[in-house]
């Protein structure tokens, strides 16, 4: 017998994070007797008074949002990260180890329209949000070793809140997940002197096996170690280390292909395609003045949607205790979503 990647269990390793992903596509064949969600609702309010995000509103603590025409950014009402916070006193004990967590927490909105998304946004406007993105990283990032800008689109990933906005978390540590890329992206750097995702980058350019959109200066992957069904990964073409090293240009077409490939997942399943996103680069404050030249900028998209708009994958049992699995193979996912429109199934109607 001779293997099959599309048919056969076969694991995959992640080099940017020293971890294994096991693919099993025959079970993708499997009837589905599990959970199956709720159709989400399409938000068809433009504004809401009483909503804390809209221009205008008044938020729990009492302030009362500008009459924004464009993105607003505020402190967090109910922030996960404080900036005045004690010392821990001190524990040579090295299984009870605590630290002191200091940071800010901010929120972000997109759009003054509640019924707006990224997919459904101008690239004119979208250019504004990467604008207001790499404004906050540039300020807080002065500060704060890690600056995390991250969206949870949709309420099976948590949005309490349909209109359009991220979160910004900035901290005095350096997180799990940036920390350990840190760490197998300078392992790489110092074996073989170039950055691994740039080599990872030309590789997918030239296999072409993996890729569901591209620009000049963008390509966007379903990585080869991918864990949720149509995750995906935005990487620059030339080596960019931080957010804040994009030109006009880049975010000019840093826009665009969001666009383009927001609009191919809602495209999927014809529905406001729920995932968890964020952007991660070289880490900053006591860092700005270091090499960091095996970091490169990417994003990450996490979708949790795996055959329809209501049913989703769930990271469970095997996952939690053993390691990472998936039915769908990469090439698989990255086919369905390359060709998909690049216009938007509400747009294309107009």
């Amino acid at each position: 017998m001779e293997f099959n990647r599309a048919d056969h269990p076969h694991t995959r390793y992640n080099p940017l994070k020293g971890e294994w992903v096991l693919v099993s596509p025959h079970r993708s064949k499997r009837p589905w007797y599990g959970q199956v969600e709720d159709a989400p609702e399409e938000n068809s309010i433009e504004y809401e008074p009483k909503n804390p995000l809209c221009p205008g509103s008044t938020r729990p603590n009492g302030q009362v949002n500008p009459n924004y025409q464009s993105t607003f950014t505020f402190i967090n009402d109910f922030p996960a990260l404080l900036e005045d916070v004690p010392s821990t006193p001190p524990s040579n004990d090295l299984l009870f180890q605590t630290e002191s967590a200091r940071g800010t927490c901010k929120v972000m909105c997109f759009h003054p329209k509640s019924d707006a998304t990224l997919p459904l946004m101008t690239v004119t406007e979208i250019r504004e949000v990467i604008d207001r993105w790499i404004e906050e990283l540039t300020e807080l990032g002065n500060k704060y070793i890690w600056v995390q800008i991250f969206e949870n689109k949709g309420a099976i990933m948590g949005c309490s809140n349909p209109h359009p906005h991220c979160q910004i978390w900035a901290s005095s540590f350096f997180p799990n997940e940036p920390r350990i890329k840190e760490h197998y992206q300078l392992e790489y750097y110092k074996k073989f002197k170039r950055p691994l995702l740039m080599d990872y980058v030309a590789k997918e350019l030239e296999k072409k096996e993996r890729i569901v959109t591209e620009n000049a200066d963008w390509v966007v992957v379903v990585p080869y170690w991918a864990v949720w069904p149509y995750e995906t990964m935005l990487l620059p073409k030339a080596h960019l280390k931080r957010f804040t090293d994009l030109n006009g240009n880049q975010r000019d077409s840093l826009a665009a292909i969001i666009k383009v490939l927001t609009s191919k997942y809602d495209n999927l399943f014809y529905t406001s395609f729920p995932y968890s996103m964020g952007w991660h680069g070289a880490p900053t404050g006591p860092k700005l003045q270091e090499d960091v030249s095996h970091w490169v900028f990417h994003g990450i998209y996490y979708p949790p949607l795996l055959r329809s708009a209501t049913v989703k994958k769930f990271l469970v049992g095997y996952e939690m205790l053993a390691q990472n699995q998936r039915d769908l193979t990469q090439e698989q996912a990255a086919e369905q979503l390359r060709n998909l429109p690049d216009i938007h199934y509400k747009e294309s109607k107009k």
